[in-house]
């Protein structure tokens, strides 16, 4: 469990206890929603385990990260659509991708039913998480410094994507 960051508010370090009381543990302070809600898509860890590469299976089912520029999808230029490595559930179009200098494949906007969120309070502070409507797999974060028209930032991890050609 990580403790809220030293500097944080007073409102802040509340809110967050108060969140890891209220809710599950594993959703509430970081775990990923895909282990504290039913979802279309389910399976036992074994059959995730045996599903997913490693990779795929501790970012998707376990809420990790993959190191900046480590996926393929980063550079991906073609046109097509990016689905969940889980489920194979459309995520995003490939209009939708921009260059966020990041080090992961960034979007401005979800397709519709592709996504869900929540909140997250894995590094202390609260932040939105993006998983998949259908599986329940963490794919990343999503910020308020993305491009126009949205003004969203969908930071997502490359592992938990797949890459569909037009």
């Amino acid at each position: 469990m990580l403790i809220p960051m030293k500097n944080s508010s007073r409102r802040s370090v509340l809110s967050w206890l108060s969140a890891c009381a209220a809710a599950p543990f594993v959703s509430a302070c970081g775990g990923g929603p895909a282990q504290a809600k039913d979802f279309p898509v389910s399976m036992s860890e074994d059959r995730w385990r045996a599903k997913l590469s490693a990779s795929e299976f501790r970012i998707l089912r376990k809420a990790g990260t993959e190191r900046p520029y480590s996926s393929p999808l980063n550079a991906e230029k073609r046109a097509g659509t990016y689905i969940c490595a889980g489920c194979d559930n459309r995520l995003f179009a490939s209009e939708t991708k921009f260059e966020s200098g990041t080090g992961w494949p960034s979007f401005y906007r979800p397709l519709p039913g592709g996504v869900g969120t929540s909140t997250d309070y894995k590094i202390g502070m609260p932040r939105t998480e993006v998983h998949c409507a259908r599986c329940g797999g963490h794919l990343g974060h999503v910020f308020n410094d993305g491009p126009k028209p949205t003004g969203k930032r969908y930071c997502m991890n490359g592992a938990a994507m797949d890459f569909r050609p037009a």
